[in-house]
């Protein structure tokens, strides 16, 4: 069998954030702009407060059969609410999705290079 990666997407928004944890998530803003974004085995924390409440986090995880990606998700998922509950972040409405990459479609330019026996 191949190992196939998964990518998994957890939103949900800030709910009922002190004064001082708003002002250090202002602060660390710079690290978790949306631009900057990328999934990581550890989940990487993307938000714009300016914009509103809502936070992203982003996990790259693995796994040996399609059915593997129910258990990326719960574990994305529990990591994003460990993460939030360490620093005492409120948040509510957290949903995820899950994408099996060894699923996903072929690039134009993917599809190129493997026909020139590139890829």
């Amino acid at each position: 069998m191949s190992t196939r990666t998964f990518r998994i997407t957890v939103r949900g928004s800030f709910d009922a954030l002190t004064a001082d944890q708003h002002a250090e998530l202002l602060a660390a803003a710079p690290e978790h702009e949306v631009l900057r974004a990328a999934y990581t085995a550890e989940g990487h924390l993307a938000y714009d407060l300016g914009f509103g409440p809502f936070f992203t986090f982003r996990f790259l995880d693995s796994g040996e059969a399609e059915e593997d990606i129910l258990d990326a998700t719960a574990r994305a998922e529990l990591a994003a609410e460990s993460r939030l509950g360490e620093r005492g972040y409120g948040f509510k409405r957290l949903t995820s999705r899950a994408q099996d990459l060894s699923l996903a479609p072929l690039s134009k330019r993917q599809r190129q290079a493997a026909a020139r026996g590139t890829a």
